[in-house]
């Protein structure tokens, strides 16, 4: 398993359910690629990003990185059953911008 910092901008305030749009785990100053990542790996992912709570339905739904990358968002939104506001944060801000950096990742 991976270890993950988080970077914020010192200008945003950090809120619950990790609506900080700028906080993010990187790694080497990037979106870590989660391919090879198992189901803990993606729960320890949210967990970090600051959605502990959310982060069980992953582990519920045996979520592993390489389900993860293939997830859409109406998955996110109703198959984790976790409520709406966090789901879209969830896809918006970690989803699918993983999913933008292995595509361009593996496209080279």
């Amino acid at each position: 398993m991976k270890s993950y910092c988080n970077i914020t901008d010192s200008g945003m305030e950090d809120k619950a359910n990790g609506s900080v749009d700028t906080k993010s785990p990187v790694e080497n100053g990037q979106l870590p690629d989660p391919a090879n990542w198992g189901v803990a790996d993606v729960v320890n992912y949210f967990k970090a990003t600051g959605f502990e709570e959310q982060a069980t339905a992953f582990q519920d739904q045996e979520i592993d990185g390489k389900s993860l990358l293939l997830m859409t968002r109406n998955d996110v939104l109703t198959g984790l059953s976790i409520k709406l506001g966090p789901a879209l944060k969830i896809y918006e801000y970690h989803v699918k911008p993983l999913q933008t950096q292995h595509l361009k990742s593996n496209a080279s």
